[in-house]
């Protein structure tokens, strides 16, 4: 039995061996080239290089989007159409698509592209805030229930129509 201390170093990455992890990432997994290019960065950072010229990651990210085995357009509109369904305001997605690594210009047509008010609707259903509630909030109850909603990316004027809802309008069920 081997224990950690005995263990070899992995051995450093080569070109080939790099192009292969990062196709073995974005089959796995849905990213951007931000996301893609941090997480060859990383590698490379935890075996080293061994190739004969520097690591060159723009260009496999580069030919990765050629390709298009990451498409930042397809991956923000697919991660925000997820947010949304849970409930996320625009606020919020906007910034997970930052974090994420998209541009600003995409990130605000994104954004520009979600139903602020279904949305609202969504997290209110889940989280059984305004007309969902079993029963009405006391005021430091609805406080709370604000701040989440401000928190979870829905301006305050939305926040406060959908909390002060006694009844489900059927365009949103």
């Amino acid at each position: 039995m081997r224990t950690e201390k005995s263990r070899k170093p992995p051995r450093p990455l080569d070109e080939e061996t790099l192009r292969a992890l990062g196709l073995r990432y974005v089959e796995r997994y849905a990213s951007s080239e931000a996301k893609l290019a941090a997480y060859l960065a990383r590698k490379l950072r935890e075996r080293g290089w061994a190739g004969e010229q520097p690591a060159d990651i723009e260009a496999i990210v580069a030919r990765f989007a050629d390709l298009r085995y990451v498409d930042d357009r397809t991956f923000g509109e697919s991660r925000a159409r997820g947010l949304e369904r849970r409930g996320y305001g625009a606020r919020r997605i906007g910034q997970d698509l930052r974090a994420a690594g998209l541009a600003e210009e995409l990130r605000g047509e994104i954004t520009g592209a979600v139903d602020a008010r279904g949305a609202a609707m969504a997290y209110a259903r889940r989280k059984r805030f305004g007309p969902f509630a079993r029963e009405a909030p006391d005021r430091a109850v609805r406080q709370k229930q604000f701040a989440a909603m401000l928190r979870a990316g829905h301006d305050a004027r939305t926040a406060a129509e959908i909390l002060d809802m006694r009844d489900v309008e059927l365009d949103y069920e």
